[in-house]
Protein backbone atom coordinates (compact mmCIF):
# COMPACT_ATOMS: atom_id res chain seq x y z
CA UNK A 1 0.00 0.00 0.00
CA UNK A 2 2.84 2.31 0.42
CA UNK A 3 3.94 1.32 -3.45
CA UNK A 4 1.15 1.23 -5.07
CA UNK A 5 -2.01 3.17 -2.93
CA UNK A 6 -5.67 1.27 -2.67
CA UNK A 7 -6.65 4.01 -3.96
CA UNK A 8 -5.20 3.34 -7.54
CA UNK A 9 -6.23 -0.18 -7.61
CA UNK A 10 -10.07 0.68 -6.75
CA UNK A 11 -9.72 3.14 -9.51
CA UNK A 12 -8.52 0.42 -11.99
CA UNK A 13 -10.64 -2.19 -10.44
CA UNK A 14 -13.87 -0.13 -9.74
CA UNK A 15 -14.18 -2.48 -7.14
CA UNK A 16 -13.91 -1.50 -2.99
CA UNK A 17 -10.01 -2.31 -1.76
CA UNK A 18 -10.09 -3.69 1.75
CA UNK A 19 -7.29 -3.04 3.97
CA UNK A 20 -8.15 -2.61 7.53
CA UNK A 21 -9.48 -5.36 9.66
CA UNK A 22 -11.71 -2.69 11.41
CA UNK A 23 -12.74 -0.03 9.15
CA UNK A 24 -16.56 0.77 8.95
CA UNK A 25 -18.04 -2.02 6.93
CA UNK A 26 -20.04 -0.82 3.46
CA UNK A 27 -22.74 -3.89 4.12
CA UNK A 28 -23.29 -5.42 7.11
CA UNK A 29 -20.96 -8.05 7.31
CA UNK A 30 -18.07 -9.40 8.78
CA UNK A 31 -14.97 -8.82 6.00
CA UNK A 32 -12.57 -10.76 6.46
CA UNK A 33 -15.43 -13.61 6.80
CA UNK A 34 -17.27 -12.74 3.42
CA UNK A 35 -14.35 -12.13 1.47
CA UNK A 36 -13.37 -15.82 2.49
CA UNK A 37 -16.63 -17.32 1.59
CA UNK A 38 -17.12 -15.11 -1.42
CA UNK A 39 -13.23 -15.85 -3.38
CA UNK A 40 -12.98 -18.89 -5.68
CA UNK A 41 -9.14 -18.34 -4.87
CA UNK A 42 -6.89 -16.05 -3.78
CA UNK A 43 -3.47 -15.22 -4.98
CA UNK A 44 -1.38 -13.84 -2.91
CA UNK A 45 1.12 -11.21 -5.21
CA UNK A 46 3.38 -10.47 -3.85
CA UNK A 47 4.07 -13.24 -1.12
CA UNK A 48 6.54 -11.93 1.27
CA UNK A 49 8.80 -13.47 3.86
CA UNK A 50 6.68 -12.16 6.52
CA UNK A 51 3.13 -13.57 5.44
CA UNK A 52 4.65 -16.39 4.42
CA UNK A 53 5.69 -16.60 8.23
CA UNK A 54 3.00 -15.49 9.81
CA UNK A 55 0.31 -18.43 7.84
CA UNK A 56 2.81 -21.13 8.39
CA UNK A 57 2.58 -20.46 12.20
CA UNK A 58 -1.07 -20.09 12.17
CA UNK A 59 -0.90 -16.12 13.14
CA UNK A 60 -3.95 -14.03 11.90
CA UNK A 61 -3.10 -10.28 13.27
CA UNK A 62 -4.40 -8.37 9.82
CA UNK A 63 -6.83 -8.29 7.00
CA UNK A 64 -4.95 -10.55 4.68
CA UNK A 65 -4.15 -13.19 7.15
CA UNK A 66 -6.91 -13.54 9.09
CA UNK A 67 -9.05 -13.65 5.49
CA UNK A 68 -6.71 -16.55 4.51
CA UNK A 69 -6.91 -18.41 7.73
CA UNK A 70 -11.10 -18.35 7.24
CA UNK A 71 -11.14 -19.38 3.66
CA UNK A 72 -11.68 -23.30 1.83
CA UNK A 73 -11.20 -22.02 -1.17
CA UNK A 74 -7.14 -22.64 -2.72
CA UNK A 75 -4.73 -20.31 -2.10
CA UNK A 76 -2.08 -19.57 -4.04
CA UNK A 77 1.44 -18.23 -2.78
CA UNK A 78 3.58 -15.81 -5.08
CA UNK A 79 6.72 -15.51 -3.03
CA UNK A 80 9.12 -12.21 -4.33
CA UNK A 81 11.78 -11.14 -2.04
CA UNK A 82 15.79 -10.63 -1.56
CA UNK A 83 17.47 -13.58 -2.95
CA UNK A 84 19.10 -14.41 0.92
CA UNK A 85 15.57 -14.04 2.38
CA UNK A 86 14.40 -16.57 -0.31
CA UNK A 87 17.22 -18.95 0.42
CA UNK A 88 17.12 -18.71 4.38
CA UNK A 89 16.28 -21.79 6.04
CA UNK A 90 13.36 -20.63 8.41
CA UNK A 91 11.95 -19.02 4.92
CA UNK A 92 12.38 -22.62 3.10
CA UNK A 93 10.74 -24.46 5.90
CA UNK A 94 7.53 -22.10 6.34
CA UNK A 95 7.14 -22.62 2.57
CA UNK A 96 7.46 -26.52 2.87
CA UNK A 97 5.17 -26.65 6.07
CA UNK A 98 2.50 -24.58 4.15
CA UNK A 99 2.91 -26.97 0.69
CA UNK A 100 2.24 -30.03 3.21
CA UNK A 101 -0.75 -28.20 4.19
CA UNK A 102 -1.97 -28.33 0.58
CA UNK A 103 -0.89 -24.35 -0.09
CA UNK A 104 -0.22 -23.89 -3.81
CA UNK A 105 2.98 -21.86 -4.88
CA UNK A 106 3.92 -20.31 -8.03
CA UNK A 107 8.24 -20.31 -7.90
CA UNK A 108 9.45 -17.32 -8.40
CA UNK A 109 12.01 -16.30 -11.65
CA UNK A 110 15.96 -15.78 -11.53
CA UNK A 111 17.20 -12.24 -12.76
CA UNK A 112 17.70 -8.80 -11.29
CA UNK A 113 15.74 -7.98 -8.11
CA UNK A 114 14.77 -4.37 -6.55
CA UNK A 115 17.58 -4.07 -4.17
CA UNK A 116 20.22 -4.72 -7.13
CA UNK A 117 21.12 -8.25 -6.24
CA UNK A 118 20.66 -11.25 -8.84
CA UNK A 119 19.35 -14.27 -7.87
CA UNK A 120 16.14 -16.27 -7.54
CA UNK A 121 13.09 -13.73 -5.91
CA UNK A 122 11.91 -11.96 -8.57
CA UNK A 123 8.30 -11.71 -9.19
CA UNK A 124 6.78 -14.10 -11.95
CA UNK A 125 5.21 -11.93 -14.91
CA UNK A 126 1.94 -11.27 -14.53
CA UNK A 127 0.89 -13.18 -17.29
CA UNK A 128 2.41 -16.34 -15.93
CA UNK A 129 0.49 -15.37 -12.56
CA UNK A 130 -2.71 -15.26 -14.39
CA UNK A 131 -1.79 -18.33 -16.58
CA UNK A 132 -1.37 -20.68 -13.14
CA UNK A 133 -4.50 -19.02 -11.53
CA UNK A 134 -6.18 -20.07 -14.44
CA UNK A 135 -4.59 -23.64 -14.65
CA UNK A 136 -5.83 -23.71 -10.66
CA UNK A 137 -9.23 -22.40 -11.75
CA UNK A 138 -10.08 -25.35 -14.59
CA UNK A 139 -12.55 -27.85 -13.50
CA UNK A 140 -11.63 -30.32 -16.55
CA UNK A 141 -7.77 -31.96 -16.70
CA UNK A 142 -9.57 -34.41 -19.64
CA UNK A 143 -6.54 -33.69 -21.67
CA UNK A 144 -3.77 -35.06 -18.54
CA UNK A 145 -1.83 -37.23 -20.33
CA UNK A 146 -1.55 -36.19 -23.88
CA UNK A 147 0.72 -34.90 -26.16
CA UNK A 148 -0.82 -32.06 -28.55
CA UNK A 149 1.18 -31.08 -31.35
CA UNK A 150 -0.42 -27.55 -32.69
CA UNK A 151 1.15 -25.41 -35.17
CA UNK A 152 0.41 -21.81 -35.72
CA UNK A 153 0.73 -18.32 -37.36
CA UNK A 154 1.94 -17.79 -41.34
CA UNK A 155 4.97 -19.14 -42.49
CA UNK A 156 7.22 -16.45 -44.73
CA UNK A 157 8.86 -17.53 -47.89
CA UNK A 158 11.82 -15.08 -48.93
CA UNK A 159 11.78 -13.56 -52.12
CA UNK A 160 15.46 -11.49 -51.16
CA UNK A 161 17.02 -10.65 -47.96
CA UNK A 162 14.21 -7.61 -47.74
CA UNK A 163 11.06 -8.99 -49.29
CA UNK A 164 8.99 -12.19 -48.51
CA UNK A 165 5.59 -14.03 -49.61
CA UNK A 166 3.66 -14.80 -46.45
CA UNK A 167 -0.20 -13.74 -45.14
CA UNK A 168 -2.57 -12.28 -42.57
CA UNK A 169 -2.23 -14.74 -40.21
CA UNK A 170 -1.33 -13.90 -36.30
CA UNK A 171 -1.31 -17.08 -34.71
CA UNK A 172 -4.14 -16.07 -32.17
CA UNK A 173 -6.10 -19.42 -32.45
CA UNK A 174 -3.03 -21.51 -33.06
CA UNK A 175 -2.00 -19.73 -29.97
CA UNK A 176 -5.43 -19.92 -28.05
CA UNK A 177 -5.91 -23.20 -28.61
CA UNK A 178 -2.41 -24.36 -27.03
CA UNK A 179 -3.43 -22.38 -24.39
CA UNK A 180 -6.68 -24.11 -23.55
CA UNK A 181 -5.19 -27.52 -24.35
CA UNK A 182 -2.02 -26.98 -21.42
CA UNK A 183 -5.19 -25.62 -19.12
CA UNK A 184 -6.82 -28.94 -19.59
CA UNK A 185 -3.72 -30.83 -19.02
CA UNK A 186 -2.17 -31.80 -22.24
CA UNK A 187 1.55 -30.92 -22.70
CA UNK A 188 1.64 -29.02 -25.81
CA UNK A 189 4.57 -28.67 -28.77
CA UNK A 190 3.53 -25.42 -30.25
CA UNK A 191 5.43 -24.84 -33.70
CA UNK A 192 4.85 -21.19 -34.90
CA UNK A 193 5.37 -19.42 -37.73
CA UNK A 194 6.70 -15.29 -36.89
CA UNK A 195 3.77 -13.94 -34.75
CA UNK A 196 3.81 -10.80 -32.25
CA UNK A 197 1.80 -12.54 -29.58
CA UNK A 198 3.15 -14.41 -26.54
CA UNK A 199 3.15 -17.98 -26.78
CA UNK A 200 1.40 -19.85 -23.55
CA UNK A 201 4.21 -20.39 -20.93
CA UNK A 202 3.86 -24.06 -20.26
CA UNK A 203 4.21 -24.72 -24.13
CA UNK A 204 7.21 -26.39 -25.68
CA UNK A 205 7.22 -23.49 -28.17
CA UNK A 206 9.28 -24.15 -31.48
CA UNK A 207 10.12 -20.79 -33.37
CA UNK A 208 10.30 -21.16 -37.66
CA UNK A 209 9.75 -19.41 -40.41
CA UNK A 210 9.25 -21.01 -43.87
CA UNK A 211 7.22 -23.82 -44.29
CA UNK A 212 9.78 -26.56 -44.80
CA UNK A 213 11.33 -25.52 -41.60
CA UNK A 214 7.88 -25.86 -40.52
CA UNK A 215 7.89 -29.36 -41.79
CA UNK A 216 11.04 -30.34 -40.65
CA UNK A 217 10.22 -29.31 -36.92
CA UNK A 218 6.99 -30.99 -36.86
CA UNK A 219 8.53 -34.33 -38.44
CA UNK A 220 10.98 -34.33 -35.11
CA UNK A 221 7.70 -34.17 -32.94
CA UNK A 222 6.01 -36.33 -34.78
CA UNK A 223 6.67 -39.29 -32.72
CA UNK A 224 5.55 -37.82 -29.23
CA UNK A 225 2.62 -36.54 -30.27
CA UNK A 226 -0.89 -38.21 -29.63
CA UNK A 227 -3.04 -35.17 -30.98
CA UNK A 228 -2.02 -32.75 -34.14
CA UNK A 229 -3.52 -30.35 -34.33
CA UNK A 230 -2.67 -27.85 -38.15
CA UNK A 231 -3.81 -24.56 -37.13
CA UNK A 232 -0.50 -22.24 -39.07
CA UNK A 233 -1.27 -21.27 -42.25
CA UNK A 234 1.40 -22.41 -44.49
CA UNK A 235 2.38 -20.60 -47.48
CA UNK A 236 1.00 -22.73 -50.30
CA UNK A 237 4.05 -21.06 -52.94
CA UNK A 238 7.72 -20.33 -52.35
CA UNK A 239 10.03 -18.62 -54.90
CA UNK A 240 11.84 -20.82 -57.10
CA UNK A 241 15.05 -18.30 -56.91
CA UNK A 242 16.10 -16.84 -53.67
CA UNK A 243 18.13 -13.73 -54.36
CA UNK A 244 20.93 -13.17 -52.21
CA UNK A 245 21.02 -9.02 -52.88
CA UNK A 246 18.11 -7.35 -52.85
CA UNK A 247 16.46 -7.02 -56.66
CA UNK A 248 16.11 -3.55 -57.53
CA UNK A 249 13.34 -1.54 -58.78
CA UNK A 250 13.51 -1.43 -62.54
CA UNK A 251 11.00 0.49 -65.50
CA UNK A 252 9.72 -3.00 -66.08
CA UNK A 253 7.35 -5.79 -64.71
CA UNK A 254 9.06 -8.72 -63.23
CA UNK A 255 7.77 -12.62 -62.86
CA UNK A 256 8.49 -14.05 -60.11
CA UNK A 257 8.10 -17.94 -60.71
CA UNK A 258 7.04 -20.25 -57.30
CA UNK A 259 7.12 -23.72 -56.52
CA UNK A 260 4.64 -25.69 -54.55
CA UNK A 261 5.25 -25.50 -50.51
CA UNK A 262 5.53 -28.86 -49.21
CA UNK A 263 1.96 -30.20 -47.12
CA UNK A 264 2.17 -30.83 -44.38
CA UNK A 265 -1.23 -31.90 -42.59
CA UNK A 266 -0.71 -33.97 -46.08
CA UNK A 267 2.27 -35.85 -45.18
CA UNK A 268 1.13 -36.22 -41.79
CA UNK A 269 -2.06 -37.81 -43.50
CA UNK A 270 -0.04 -40.52 -44.88
CA UNK A 271 1.92 -41.36 -41.72
CA UNK A 272 -0.46 -40.94 -38.88
CA UNK A 273 -1.46 -44.51 -37.77
CA UNK A 274 -3.50 -43.88 -34.82
CA UNK A 275 -3.42 -40.17 -33.82
CA UNK A 276 -5.70 -37.68 -34.45
CA UNK A 277 -4.99 -35.49 -37.44
CA UNK A 278 -7.02 -32.20 -37.22
CA UNK A 279 -7.02 -29.59 -40.04
CA UNK A 280 -7.72 -26.17 -40.56
CA UNK A 281 -8.94 -23.63 -43.74
CA UNK A 282 -9.50 -20.28 -43.76
CA UNK A 283 -12.32 -19.73 -47.26
CA UNK A 284 -14.02 -17.20 -48.80
CA UNK A 285 -16.70 -19.26 -50.77
CA UNK A 286 -18.16 -22.75 -50.92
CA UNK A 287 -17.02 -23.20 -46.97
CA UNK A 288 -18.24 -26.98 -46.13
CA UNK A 289 -17.34 -27.97 -49.65
CA UNK A 290 -13.73 -27.17 -49.65
CA UNK A 291 -13.37 -28.34 -46.16
CA UNK A 292 -14.69 -32.04 -47.15
CA UNK A 293 -12.60 -31.79 -50.15
CA UNK A 294 -9.67 -31.51 -47.74
CA UNK A 295 -10.70 -33.62 -45.15
CA UNK A 296 -10.72 -36.51 -47.46
CA UNK A 297 -7.55 -35.43 -49.51
CA UNK A 298 -5.74 -34.98 -46.21
CA UNK A 299 -6.53 -38.39 -44.44
CA UNK A 300 -7.66 -35.60 -41.38
CA UNK A 301 -10.56 -36.57 -38.56
CA UNK A 302 -11.82 -33.64 -38.39
CA UNK A 303 -11.36 -29.74 -39.61
CA UNK A 304 -11.93 -26.13 -38.55
CA UNK A 305 -13.10 -23.80 -41.57
CA UNK A 306 -14.06 -20.26 -41.47
CA UNK A 307 -14.79 -17.33 -44.21
CA UNK A 308 -12.18 -14.93 -43.65
CA UNK A 309 -14.80 -12.19 -45.23
CA UNK A 310 -16.79 -12.21 -42.20
CA UNK A 311 -16.84 -9.61 -39.59
CA UNK A 312 -15.35 -10.95 -36.45
CA UNK A 313 -13.79 -13.52 -37.98
CA UNK A 314 -10.08 -15.27 -39.44
CA UNK A 315 -6.72 -13.63 -39.33
CA UNK A 316 -6.13 -11.10 -36.50
CA UNK A 317 -9.25 -10.79 -34.64
CA UNK A 318 -9.51 -12.02 -30.87
CA UNK A 319 -13.28 -13.41 -32.20
CA UNK A 320 -14.06 -15.89 -34.64
CA UNK A 321 -16.68 -18.00 -36.67
CA UNK A 322 -16.07 -21.62 -37.70
CA UNK A 323 -17.63 -24.75 -38.66
CA UNK A 324 -16.07 -27.94 -37.35
CA UNK A 325 -16.54 -30.54 -39.78
CA UNK A 326 -16.02 -34.30 -39.11
CA UNK A 327 -14.63 -36.95 -41.05
CA UNK A 328 -18.17 -39.02 -41.13
CA UNK A 329 -19.81 -35.56 -41.93
CA UNK A 330 -20.98 -34.19 -38.68
CA UNK A 331 -21.44 -30.42 -38.42
CA UNK A 332 -21.07 -28.17 -35.51
CA UNK A 333 -21.69 -24.40 -36.13
CA UNK A 334 -19.99 -21.96 -34.11
CA UNK A 335 -21.15 -18.64 -34.23
CA UNK A 336 -19.05 -15.63 -33.01
CA UNK A 337 -17.27 -16.02 -30.09
CA UNK A 338 -13.63 -15.61 -28.77
CA UNK A 339 -10.98 -17.71 -30.01
CA UNK A 340 -10.54 -18.96 -26.34
CA UNK A 341 -14.09 -20.06 -26.44
CA UNK A 342 -13.82 -21.35 -30.10
CA UNK A 343 -10.17 -23.31 -28.68
CA UNK A 344 -12.23 -24.85 -26.22
CA UNK A 345 -14.80 -26.10 -28.37
CA UNK A 346 -12.60 -27.53 -31.04
CA UNK A 347 -11.07 -29.44 -27.81
CA UNK A 348 -14.37 -30.59 -26.92
CA UNK A 349 -14.55 -32.29 -30.65
CA UNK A 350 -11.87 -33.62 -30.04
CA UNK A 351 -12.66 -35.06 -27.22
CA UNK A 352 -15.48 -36.95 -28.90
CA UNK A 353 -13.60 -38.86 -31.17
CA UNK A 354 -11.32 -40.14 -28.08
CA UNK A 355 -14.73 -40.76 -26.72
CA UNK A 356 -15.60 -42.78 -29.92
CA UNK A 357 -12.09 -45.21 -29.38
CA UNK A 358 -9.85 -43.12 -31.46
CA UNK A 359 -6.82 -42.22 -29.66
Amino acid sequence: AEFVTPLTFQSISSNPVITDMFAAPEHWDIKHISLAQKADLFVVVPATANVLGKVACGIADDMLTTTIMATKSPVLFVPAMNTNMYDNPIVLKNIDSLKHSGYLFLEPDSGLLACGAVGRGRLPEPRSIAEQAADILTVGQDMKGLTVLITAGPTMEPIDPVRFISNHSTGKMGYAVAGQAIRRGARVILISGPVNISAPVKAETILVKTAEEMQQAVMEHFGEAHILIMLAAVADYKPVQYHNLKIKKSEDDMTLVLAKNPDIAKRLGEIKGDKILVGACAETNDIVENAKKKIINKNLDLIMANDVTQDGAGFGTDTNIVKIIHKNNDLVDVPLKSKKEVADILLDEIAKLRKDGIL
